[in-house]
């Protein structure tokens, strides 16, 4: 385990409106593991604490140790935001149509049962 994640373990954990990375709780393991290469130390920090505190995901505390190991190793921060695009949010349904009602319905057939001058019924 790191000891910079183990020394800041039981540091205070900001309400969730304040984390690096917006929905962290409803983000997928392997969404997570792009999106925090744009985060420092000290978010990744912020996260394991939380996570340790909280969910105690297992491949989730893999993610983000491993991550900040790289970190403690001189890899940088990528560019990017972390809230920018998600693609694993839908857009959503289309907008609905309008219905134009100028139109007639079709005729609708009466069933064959029983009506031997019925053409759609077999003989």
């Amino acid at each position: 385990m790191n000891n910079s994640a183990s020394s800041q373990q039981g540091k205070a954990v900001p309400p969730r409106s304040e984390f690096p990375l917006p929905d962290y709780d409803h983000l997928p393991t392997a969404s997570l593991a792009h999106r925090i290469r744009t985060l420092d130390a000290d978010g990744l920090t912020t996260l394991l604490n939380y996570e340790r505190n909280h969910g105690n995901r297992v491949p989730v505390i893999s993610v983000l140790e491993a991550r900040l190991s790289e970190l403690d190793a001189g890899e940088k921060p990528t560019t990017g935001s972390p809230d920018s695009f998600v693609p694993e949010k839908s857009p959503g349904p289309p907008a609905p149509r309008s219905i134009d009602q100028t139109t007639d319905a079709p005729k609708i057939n009466p069933p064959s049962q029983g009506d031997p001058t019925n053409p759609a019924q077999p003989r």
